[in-house]
């Protein structure tokens, strides 16, 4: 409204359409309707306002070319000088609870968009805006320059229009190429993201960052967390809640993971979220200063006055009981983030994972691998016992969070030994032995790959590992299945590799 009436002020002919005409006018600001200058009433129920010559002409006709003014002057044509633009809510229509599709389709912008892009295409002799940020700009360029919006504030505005414009397209993309196409992958891969804030910096202070959000991403995210407490969330923060929460949305019973630099260097289920934590923790506690943690129960007194004694860069959890967080704002940099719902299975959404690469992207469905007990193929002489086998399992929802090569020890439902991030896979065994805040012997043992040699296995019964669970499929199986053998190991084939390259 304000906008209005600086322009009127300025002695701005304002032409409207439909609720803004009646706001306007409700508000003793000099407006035209639109009908009124192209002589065609709104028709389709509002569907046909806009798009008229009289309309797309006053905007798209040059002003330095004569051929241009006379054409529309013939046709009795008035230059359109400015276009304010805001859309049609598409994006908050989709996320209304219980919108029907039909509610949803009514809601894509016709008009708008056209003449965004017509205003656009014209930048140098109309200002085209889409959105209220960009008022104070323009009022003040128009005060100072006599009226005129400046050529290099034009510029910037068409880059804008251009920007709304295409992600306006791709979150309609979004929404209908599940509905109808039968491809997980279409001909072009468009990506509604907003912006949610800019960073301090990237990986490193010399880099500039941002952090985006999908805003039709349902389920539980880090983007749609919200933020209780601390300093700005950095680069590498996001990196480590969004790997640390997808994590623990593996686990059914009261877990915490200890996050470090994109790989867990903690893991533990227990029958509360304080014994979680505290096991989870003491497996590497020398790794875990200046971790990240994620709970997926909410975090309680017990838990927070642990956490309080230790350097946390961030802590995400469904919810912070009050005297919970009274504790862990005494460090005024923790970042503290609640979920505002449930984190577990039953809460997980799978989208396509995307990788940005110089010069393109990289598109892949989410891991979804539910190992079923009954059919992990037993491979040695010895079967695992059901205790061993209630152990491999939870091992294996750990590996396939571990970066490649991963090799990691568990007992009962707690990581013993990480071994991540490894170019050989007996290297990747022989640092979960050192990384072993506790004795390993008793330990069962889960590869994200297979064995190309035998090695590992060796390495693993030199720690006292009793059962082995890895994909299988290398020409070399029946080496490691030997080598398994001689040890007493029992060995388990899962048939599905769960490498994680980043």
């Amino acid at each position: 409204m304000d906008f209005a009436k600086h322009l009127a002020s300025m002695g701005v002919e304002i032409i409207s359409t439909g609720g803004t005409y009646k706001l306007l006018k409700e508000n003793d600001i000099a407006v035209k309707e639109v009908s009124d200058i192209t002589g065609f009433p709104e028709m389709l129920d509002g569907r046909v306002k806009t798009l008229h010559p009289k309309v797309h002409g006053g905007i798209l006709a040059r002003r330095d070319l004569p051929e241009h003014m006379k054409a529309i002057a013939d046709m009795g044509i008035e230059p359109i000088d400015m276009i304010v633009v805001n859309l049609y809510p598409f994006k908050q229509t989709v996320l209304k609870e219980g919108v029907s599709f039909e509610d949803i389709v009514e809601n894509i912008d016709i008009g708008g968009p056209s003449m965004i892009r017509a205003a656009a295409k014209n930048y140098k002799d109309v200002a085209v805006v889409t959105g209220p940020e960009q008022y104070d700009v323009i009022i003040k360029s128009m005060t100072e320059n006599d009226g005129v919006v400046t050529e290099d504030i034009l510029g910037r505005l068409m880059a804008e229009a251009f920007t709304v414009t295409a992600n306006y397209d791709a979150m309609i993309a979004s929404v209908m190429n599940p509905k109808f196409c039968d491809t997980l992958f279409p001909s072009s891969y468009p990506q509604p993201v907003e912006k949610v804030c800019d960073l301090r910096y990237g990986e490193n202070p010399n880099q500039k960052a941002a952090f985006y959000k999908n805003p039709f991403t349902p389920g539980v995210t880090v983007a749609k967390a919200e933020i209780l407490h601390g300093k700005e969330l950095s680069y590498n923060n996001i990196l480590d809640l969004d790997k640390a929460l997808d994590i623990v949305m593996d686990f059914e019973r009261p877990t915490a993971v200890i996050m470090k630099h994109t790989n867990p260097c903690g893991l533990a289920s227990e029958d509360t979220i304080a014994k979680a934590f505290r096991v989870a923790y003491d497996v590497d506690p020398m790794s875990a200063f200046g971790c990240v943690i994620a709970l997926n129960r909410d975090c309680d007194l017990e838990t927070a006055n642990m956490i309080h004694e230790y350097f946390v860069e961030a802590v995400i959890a469904p919810e912070f009981a009050p005297e919970a967080l009274e504790v862990l704002k005494l460090k005024k940099n923790i970042r503290l983030l609640r979920t505002h719902m449930p984190i577990g299975p039953a809460y997980r959404v799978r989208e396509n994972k995307t990788k940005k690469v110089q010069g393109g992207m990289l598109v892949q469905t989410d891991e979804d691998v539910v190992i079923d007990p009954a059919n992990l193929k037993v491979v040695t002489n010895r079967a695992p016992t059901p205790e061993e086998v209630h152990s491999l399992l939870f091992a294996w929802k750990l590996a396939k969070h571990v970066t490649s090569n991963a090799v990691v020890y568990v007992k009962g439902e707690r990581a013993v030994g990480i071994g991540a991030g490894q170019m050989s896979r007996v290297d990747s065994a022989k640092i979960a032995s050192f990384k072993a805040n506790e004795p390993t012997a008793g330990c069962v043992m889960a590869s994200d790959a297979f064995f190309p040699f035998r090695d590992a296995v060796d390495t693993a019964a030199a720690a006292g590992i009793t059962a082995i669970i890895q994909p299988g499929g290398s020409i070399r199986d029946q080496e490691s299945i030997d080598a398994a053998n001689e040890h007493n190991i029992a060995m388990v084939f899962s048939g599905c590799r769960v490498f994680r390259h980043s």
